[in-house]
């Protein structure tokens, strides 16, 4: 997982695209990303493709051949999953005044939501000491 705080006048394909190479060996042969019409771009696309092998899917624009359709469902679930942490961990009322403040304070809200998950999936799987994140420690 790749994250970062970016100024929104620099574009979403613009900002992923550096992160991803940055962190390259995160694209894999057989991964597929999927993404929306912003990410329409041939370079964008050949950096994905060419290199790790993955598959770029995004929604066709209707300037070109139909490859991969409408995303409307996947789209929903998509927002819906990204929004829930936004909304319930208050990534965007941070308080941060400063920059290294917004990245302590959202980091700080995501390990939280980590660390709940790992300690619900050792209730649900019924681990001996629910509490231990030993076992997520790799």
């Amino acid at each position: 997982m790749i994250w970062g705080l970016a100024n929104p006048k620099l574009g979403e394909r613009g900002v992923t695209e550096a992160l991803l190479r940055h962190d390259h060996h995160l694209i894999g042969t057989g991964q597929v990303i999927l993404a929306d019409k912003g990410f329409a771009c041939g370079e964008f696309e050949r950096f994905i493709t060419e290199d790790p092998g993955a598959t770029l899917i995004r929604p066709d624009r209707k300037d070109e051949t139909p490859r991969f359709g409408k995303f409307g469902g996947i789209r929903q679930w998509i927002e819906s999953v990204i929004d829930t942490p936004k909304g319930q961990l208050t990534l965007e009322q941070h308080a941060g005044r400063t920059l290294p403040g917004v990245y302590a304070r959202v980091a700080a809200r995501l390990l939280a939501l980590a660390l709940a998950a790992g300690i619900w999936h050792n209730w649900s799987i019924e681990a001996p000491d629910k509490r231990s994140l030993i076992a997520y420690d790799h």
